[in-house]
């Protein structure tokens, strides 16, 4: 039925539109980042950031809390496309490349206790250093 009615309305000129971001009509809100956030981290865990390794982290990166938004794995479908500013998905996996600078890593738990995933993300973050480390 669907087929027939894009059918007709193109045969009549008419020109449909789609959403991009339809759940926003069935409640679902999108997420919207303040000025001043920087690093986005997704997670499919609570996340606390007293642990001394994620101190470190955002030591490393001179970030604080308030430039952090942290999300759940659902409210990342939720996020405008691209993603202005650096994302960690921590733990999620990365089905696509949602930002310019994106930081992939195994949940928290097992990047505490992982010599090689901790090498890793410092990689990762070295690759992108001229994004997080200005040096104006």
């Amino acid at each position: 039925m669907a087929g027939r009615r894009d059918w007709l309305l193109q045969q009549m000129g008419i020109t449909q539109y789609r959403l991009h971001r339809p759940r926003v009509l069935r409640g679902e809100v999108a997420v919207r980042l303040r000025a001043e956030t920087r690093l986005v981290i997704v997670t499919s865990e609570t996340l606390s950031l007293t642990p001394a390794f994620m101190q470190d982290v955002l030591r490393t990166l001179d970030l604080n809390e308030h430039q952090l938004l942290i999300l759940t794995e659902r409210q990342l479908s939720m996020l405008p496309a691209p993603v202005p500013c650096a994302l960690w998905l921590l733990g999620v996996p990365a089905e696509k490349q949602y930002a310019g600078v994106q930081l992939t890593t195994p949940p928290l738990a097992e990047l505490i206790d992982n010599s090689e995933a901790k090498r890793n993300l410092w990689q990762q973050i070295i690759t992108y250093d001229s994004h997080f480390f200005s040096r104006a």
